[in-house]
C-alpha cells in the first residue's frame, strides 16, 4: 500500500468512525428491524457482503460476530466458528480492541 492509499484508507476510516451510526451497512437493509431468524441471517449476510465490498473489515467482523452468535444459538456452531475464524484471522493487530476481544471470546466459546 502506498502513502496515498494509506492516507485515503485512513480518511475513510476516520469518516466511518465519526459517522458510525449512519455508516453501518446493516442500517440500510430493508429487513433490519425483524425478529425472524431467517431474516436476521439474511440481514447479517448482506451486511457482511456490503462490508466486504467497502473493504470495511471491522464492520465485517462485527456483522460476522453477530451472525456467529445467531448460528451458535441455532445449533450451527461449526458454521459459526468457521466464518468467524476466517475474518478474525485476517487481523494482524488491534487485538486489544473491544470488537476483536469480543470475537475472540466467542471463538473460544465455540471451541469448547
Amino acid at each position: 500500500m502506498n502513502s496515498t492509499q494509506a492516507l485515503s484508507r485512513n480518511t475513510i476510516l476516520d469518516s466511518v468512525r465519526a459517522n458510525q451510526p449512519a455508516a453501518q451497512p446493516m442500517l440500510t437493509i430493508p429487513h433490519f428491524h425483524t425478529n425472524k431468524p431467517a431474516d436476521l441471517v439474511a440481514t447479517f449476510r448482506e451486511s457482511i457482503a456490503r462490508s466486504q465490498k467497502m473493504s470495511a473489515k471491522m464492520f465485517e467482523l462485527r456483522a460476522t460476530t453477530s451472525l456467529a452468535r445467531l448460528l451458535r444459538d441455532s445449533n450451527r456452531r461449526d458454521e459459526a466458528r468457521a466464518m468467524l475464524a476466517e475474518i478474525y484471522n485476517w487481523f494482524t493487530e488491534g487485538f486489544d480492541t473491544a470488537d476483536l476481544k469480543d470475537a475472540k471470546a466467542l471463538l473460544d466459546e465455540l471451541d469448547r
